[in-house]
Order: structure tokens, then sequence, then C-alpha cells
């Protein structure tokens, strides 16, 4: 594998920037990279901030191109592939995609067939280099593509690959939602502050930063969430009472079933339905 791929996005928006801009801060070279875009702007934020060259034709960067990251929303994904299927025939580079709903095999045959296709589902948190990624690889993907794509992401948050494609479906409900069950949590937690009497600058400094120790904490230790949980848990406490109240609610059911209408959803969108 070259020791840095010439990496052709095609899209470049929020999180087209986020993925450069993690490659660029750790030493990508910006002439190994490029983007193209219809819309302007979006180019000239990526030109100034990273230094790339940038096209509004598709075809561009094409002739040295050895993976092609498609950054587009899935209503265009077919327009977008089939306007580049003959450069793509050509090249044959690897292809990674990260709209959500598009399988592996749609953008092959999109793109003409027999390609390597890496499908991704990141998250927003990419956009601070704390993302999660998910990723699967088709059997056409080798060794030393599946390390292009892996690198591609763990420059933005962490890399886990899966064996089955369906799988991308309980990702996109884990962690590709998952940022906004948090952040709804914070302001539930930020709004009963608030009604206590705390001042509400200071409750969402508290709600968010307990957040992110609570995360930081949980990623160093070796413990898993449920025992950590038990640590904060005086017999008697505060949190205690907080936590039987939780249960009494049964929190937990509440998650299990938004998680599964958000893996439902997910399927949905793909044209596909979910197992039962």
């Amino acid at each position: 594998m070259k020791e840095h791929p010439q990496l052709t996005f095609i899209g470049a928006g929020n999180m087209a920037r986020a993925i450069l801009g993690g490659l660029i801060a750790n030493g990508y070279p910006a002439n190994r990279l490029a983007a193209t875009a219809p819309a302007e702007h979006e180019l000239k934020e990526a030109a100034d901030a990273f230094g790339i060259p940038t096209s509004t034709d598709n075809q561009q960067f094409m002739a040295d191109c050895d993976a092609l990251i498609l950054c587009v929303k899935p209503q265009v994904m077919q327009v977008v592939c089939e306007g580049l299927a003959k450069a793509v025939q050509q090249r044959r580079p690897l292809i990674v995609s990260i709209a959500a709903g598009v399988s592996c095999e749609q953008i092959e045959t999109w793109l003409g067939g027999d390609l390597p296709v890496v499908r991704c589902m990141p998250n927003t948190p990419a956009q601070v280099h704390l993302g999660a990624s998910g990723l699967y690889a088709n059997p056409h993907v080798s060794d030393a593509q599946r390390e292009i794509a892996d690198n591609l992401f763990s420059a933005v948050g962490i890399v886990a690959w899966t064996s089955k494609q369906e799988d991308i479906h309980t990702v996109t409900a884990l962690s590709g939602s998952g940022p906004a069950y948090c952040f709804m949590f914070m302001e539930a937690m930020e709004e009963a502050a608030a009604s206590l009497g705390l001042d509400p600058a200071s409750a969402r400094t508290l709600a968010i930063q307990t957040m992110r120790g609570a995360a930081e904490l949980a990623t160093r230790s070796d413990e898993g969430p449920a025992q950590l949980k038990k640590r904060v848990m005086s017999p008697g406490g505060t949190t205690e009472q907080a936590i039987k109240s939780f249960e009494e609610q049964d929190m937990k059911a509440m998650v299990k079933t938004a998680i599964r209408k958000a893996w439902e959803r997910s399927y949905e969108l793909s044209g596909e339905r979910a197992p039962e």
C-alpha cells in the first residue's frame, strides 16, 4: 500500500471536512487529498482550511485516485455514481460511502460493478475528532484497502468493523443517532437543575462536563458501565434515590425501544424490512 494513497472526496459538507481536518491534523499531506462539490462556498472552506485542491467537476481528480470517498446525500447517490461510473471503471479505486441507507450492492451497481466498496456509518462527534464509526467491507476489498478505510476514520475517532452489512443498521441506531440521545439527556439534566434554582449557565456547564467526564472515565476503566454506576452510588445516598427513580420508570426499556425504532427506520430507509 502507498504510504499516502490519493484520496478524493465527492462532497465537501460537514462530515467530509471533519474527516479532512482529522487527516491533516494527523500529518496527511494536503497534496494527496482533493474534494469536489457543486457548492463553491463549501469548497472554499475546505481549500482555505486545509490547502487541498478542489473542483466543482467530479471527474477532475479521478485519474490518480486510490480511494473515492462518497460524502453525498443518499437521495443523490445514484446520479452521482452513474456520472462517475466510466472513470471509476477505468481507475478501479476503493469506494467508501458514508451515505445512510445505501447498500454496497447499490453503489457497486451504479458504478458499473465488480468494485471494492466500504460502507461507513460515522457520527457527528467526528467534527471534534471524537467520532465512532462502524464499517463494513464487501468481498472485493483487499487488506490494504481495508487499512486505507480504517486509517481514514481513525483520524476522527474510533473504528469498529462489522462482519455483516446488516449490522450497519444497528450501528446507525446506536452510535450514528446516539449523540442526539446524549444531548437529550444533557438537556433534561440542565432543565431539572435550573428548575431547582441553579442558574441556567451553570446548569449547562455542569451537565456537559458530567457527561464528558463519565464518558472519559468509562473509556479509561476496565470495568463496565454497570459497575461504574455502582461506584457512584452510596447506600441510602442521593445517587441511589435517582437510580431507583429511573428503574421504577424502566429507563432501560425506554432506551431499548428507542434504539429499536431507529434500527427499524434505518431498514425502511434502505428499502428493506427489519427482521422480526
